[in-house]
């Protein structure tokens, strides 16, 4: 089992406290394909198969670019959802009421550079991103770093539920468009 057998090949530590790089290609190939799964079920708008890969506990965050802290109380964030509020995000944007959305936009993800950490609880994914946004004949790009915090199940068809997953925009809203109205 990749999620929990991770004693080969995991080597040095980072500025992630107390974790450790993961060097295994076996890890970092299935947690790229998990990734890129993610991703795939976002651009087919396949959003609540894309909800069930969220722990119950997980948080959505998309800090503003220029001010990266992860303290959404002492920070202004873009987004910063837990489950509950999640949910009703995609429950919004499936609905007709999300006019930003309707109809809606067409998105392609582009994931590369993935880097893999071993945690006390699970994994750590960092991955850098291109989104490529068409609504209404306008191109929005969104280019950034993907941190995933990835928790090991039991047992079920999902090696890993996320437990965080944060979005670091590269640059201002304004300059890929001025909204943000699909899930990142």
């Amino acid at each position: 089992m990749i999620a929990n057998g991770l004693t080969s090949s995991v080597i040095g530590r980072t500025a992630l406290g107390d974790a450790a790089r993961v060097r295994d290609h076996e890890v970092i190939s299935a947690v790229s394909q998990f990734l890129f799964d993610e991703a795939a079920l976002l651009d087919e708008w396949r959003l609540e198969e894309w909800l069930a890969l969220f722990h119950p506990d997980a948080v959505y965050l998309i800090p503003t670019p220029e001010d990266l802290s992860d303290d959404p109380a002492t920070t202004l964030h873009l987004v910063h959802d837990t489950m509950n509020t999640l949910a009703g995000r995609v429950e919004r944007l499936k609905s007709k009421h999300a006019h930003a959305e309707s109809p809606r936009s067409r998105t392609r993800r582009h994931i590369g550079n993935v880097r893999v950490w071993q945690t006390s609880d699970g994994l750590e994914a960092r991955s850098v991103f291109l989104v490529t946004r068409v609504r209404g004949g306008v191109v929005d790009r969104y280019a950034g770093v993907y941190e995933h915090q990835l928790v090991p199940v039991a047992d079920g068809d999902l090696p890993w539920l996320i437990k965080r997953r944060r979005v670091a925009l590269d640059h201002s809203i304004e300059s890929a468009g001025g909204q943000l109205s699909v899930l990142l």
